[in-house]
């Protein structure tokens, strides 16, 4: 038994749709769980059609555009969708009338997208001669807290999901369960969803609550590879890369699968498989709890444009306990993250986003420090084995002097899995080539 995740580009349109099922039915005798995101951008034109509903005006056209013209492209029944249109058409009447979107309204709401997205596979592969049936998360056992649009599951999801899928592990149910991601229900059956990397969850949490053989999560590239292609050209194919080292991997910008839904499989020690939907036959890259063999000491260069760096100095402070708490509860209290760290007896220097604004947390600091603010900075990460962290960072920063760069900040993650840097805008994709080419090309 696997599980195949689908994203939205991979079920945008009617041609992509066909090639997902293509690919679904290939793998048909692995008995797949098969988890779907929304159709491209529908969840854009939901969100659109809320603001439009909260100005009195209730339009669901491009919704509506979407999903008919597929289903007539591929020709299946419109039911099950106009159904869920009446539903969502009722909604923003309410929304309309009451001019107000609260988050559990607005949970409600963008839940539609998957929705409609999972009737539509699973009538299509049905019509192909590969029986399938839709659920909604919440039919298998998805129960969730009720903290709306970033909600967390319940503990006794480990139970609930075996449950829902018994028949179809029995084979006492022969239909390929299609289910949506990202979504579940709390104890009062209030839809809920589950934040950034929502889809991600569903996937890792079903394959590990039903002890697959592996969780397969398709992209458009052959796996993980050791850099955006976009950025260095020559970037390769990475086979194998473990949790820890793929989560330093999400955290610091590459699209590879949110660190949080690495949770449930790290914890029952799945297998997950990242594949490309347009080259089906390559193995793609593997994630597992650790390497058996001796492998290289650099796995991936990644990168995280646009963030702002601090500076924080105080000479009062010198030798005062308490420094850094402090200045983290400070951070607590107007809720900013911070990505990168380097301290010193009296000075901390560190980076968050670039899009915070950061005006209450320098008064509140003011009163025990000086601070600086350094804006258009980008994170440059090696993830990498840093027990060979001197020749790693021997290699690299020579090869960086050589081009002129300095950098700002360097900083080893307590995970011992990353080395990252912070370098100028400007630098950044010379940084990620030149570190790639001394560590991959030469």
């Amino acid at each position: 038994m696997i599980v195949m995740k689908f994203g939205g580009s991979s079920v945008a349109n009617a041609k992509r749709i066909q090639h997902v099922a293509s690919i679904i039915k290939k793998y048909a005798d692995k008995k797949p769980i098969v988890v779907l995101s929304a159709m491209g951008d529908t969840t854009d034109f939901l969100l659109e059609s809320a603001d439009v509903a909260l100005n009195g005006k209730v339009d669901i056209s491009k919704i509506e555009k979407l999903h008919y013209d597929t289903a007539d492209e591929l020709e299946i029944s419109k039911e099950a969708i106009d159904s869920l249109l009446t539903e969502l058409k009722a909604l923003l009447t309410g929304i309309s009338m009451l001019k107000e979107l609260t988050k559990r309204t607005k949970d409600y709401l963008v839940s539609f997208g998957e929705r409609l997205s999972v009737r539509m596979v699973a009538s299509y592969l049905t019509k192909k001669g590969t029986p399938a049936q839709f659920y909604d998360a919440w039919d298998i056992g998805f129960l969730s807290d009720s903290n709306f649009m970033n909600a967390e599951l319940d503990d006794s999801v480990w139970s609930l999901i075996p449950r829902g899928l018994n028949d179809y592990k029995c084979n006492i149910k022969k239909e390929i369960p299609i289910v949506t991601g990202f979504l579940a229900k709390d104890k009062n059956g209030n839809i809920t969803t589950l934040g950034r990397g929502g889809s991600d969850l569903s996937a890792t949490m079903i394959g590990a609550a039903m002890h697959v053989d592996e969780v397969q999560t398709w992209k458009d590239v052959d796996g993980i590879l050791t850099a955006d292609p976009r950025i260095v050209k020559e970037a390769k194919n990475v086979p194998i890369i473990t949790y820890d080292e793929a989560s330093e991997l999400a955290y610091f910008g590459s699209q590879v699968l949110h660190p949080r839904a690495m949770y449930p499989v790290k914890k029952t020690k799945t297998t997950v498989r990242v594949k490309n939907s347009y080259n089906i036959d390559h193995p793609g890259s593997l994630i597992v709890p650790e390497h058996l063999e001796k492998l290289t000491p650099v796995r991936a260069i990644t990168a995280v444009k646009n963030i702002q760096m601090i500076e924080i100095v105080s000479t009062r402070m010198l030798g005062a306990s308490g420094f850094l708490a402090h200045i983290f509860n400070v951070f607590l209290k107007w809720n900013i993250s911070i990505d990168v760290i380097a301290t010193s007896e009296v000075s901390v220097s560190l980076t968050v986003a670039g899009n915070l604004d950061l005006t209450g947390l320098l008064e509140d600091l003011s009163g025990i420090a000086t601070c600086s603010v350094q804006k258009d900075k980008a994170i440059v990460t090696i993830i990498c084995d840093a027990a060979h962290s001197s020749a790693i960072m021997g290699e690299g920063m020579k090869s960086l002097a050589d081009v002129g760069i300095n950098p700002d900040i360097i900083s080893q993650g307590a995970s011992k899995v990353n080395i990252s840097i912070v370098c100028n805008m400007k630098d950044v994709i010379t940084c990620v080539k030149t570190l790639h080419k001394a560590h991959f090309e030469e």
